[in-house]
């Protein structure tokens, strides 16, 4: 039977080292990294390949700190558990880890006996298949441990944003995305006084010309619904479903690329 990967990130010698080998000798096969920076590369380096089933990390980190780290990992779509540790405990500051995308909070000092109860029922509640190293949606296929992308055998150039773009579209492909999940998971604008929704549109426009115009006769897989944001879907697959509220009229625009009907 696997054991389950557990990633300590946590600046704090002592503290890591308590964690390592308690969880250790409860079964788990524990990894340590001491900065934010390298905890980064090291989960966007394989961020299809789910490089932990569960993450603990600290708040307070060198380089990169605990909370601007896990928004950069949820804005990749990566989904492990992440329990977060601080000693921060104040009402806001919990709120601000859980909205940052946190699974579970706990304030330092703790015991190691809670820590583990809440890292059993973090993975009791996560146990999903992990994720493949590559999507495909008809004959588009994406890479995402390169980052290549092809259609029909042909190499596709993106800009990482447009990568990044296709990437969460694809986690969810069949399902309408609204703007605002991509200006949350995508651009991080996660109170914005400023709509971003032309950036996202010309963003949007440029990924279709890629991946649709430029390939003529092709199916076409980016579609825009009205009032409900993008999809991305083959014929094959006709189940249409929406991971987010409608939004009002206003969703689609007068810009020229948006289509007036679900195609």
């Amino acid at each position: 039977m696997n054991r389950n990967r557990i990633l300590v990130v946590e600046d704090d010698d002592g503290t890591t080292r308590s964690l390592a080998a308690g969880l250790a000798a409860e079964g788990f096969e524990v990894r340590t990294v001491s900065n934010g920076g390298a905890a980064d590369a090291s989960l966007a380096a394989h961020p299809s390949e789910s490089p932990a089933d569960l993450v603990i990390l600290d708040w307070m980190l060198p380089g990169i700190d605990g909370i601007t780290l896990l928004r950069r990992l949820r804005a990749r779509g990566q989904r492990m558990p992440v329990l977060l540790l601080t000693a921060r405990d104040a009402i806001d500051d919990r709120v601000q880890g859980l909205e940052a995308g946190a699974d579970d909070y706990l304030a330092k000092p703790f015991a190691f006996a809670e820590l583990l109860a809440r890292v059993r029922a973090l993975l009791r509640r996560f146990t999903t298949p992990r994720e493949p190293w590559q999507r495909s949606v008809a004959d588009l296929a994406i890479n995402l441990e390169t980052r290549l992308v092809t259609r029909a055998g042909r190499s596709i150039d993106l800009t990482p944003r447009e990568f990044d773009l296709l990437s969460y579209l694809s986690l969810h492909q069949g399902e309408a995305v609204s703007r605002d999940q991509l200006a949350r998971e995508i651009w991080r604008e996660n109170n914005r006084a400023t709509p971003i929704d032309n950036v996202i549109d010309v963003h949007i426009a440029r990924l279709r010309r890629k991946i649709d115009e430029a390939s003529p006769g092709a199916e076409k897989l980016l579609h825009t619904l009205r009032g409900l944001g993008y999809m991305l879907r083959s014929s094959a697959s006709s189940a249409v479903s929406s991971s987010a509220s409608p939004r009002a009229p206003s969703e689609t625009s007068a810009n020229p690329e948006h289509e007036s009907r679900t195609s």
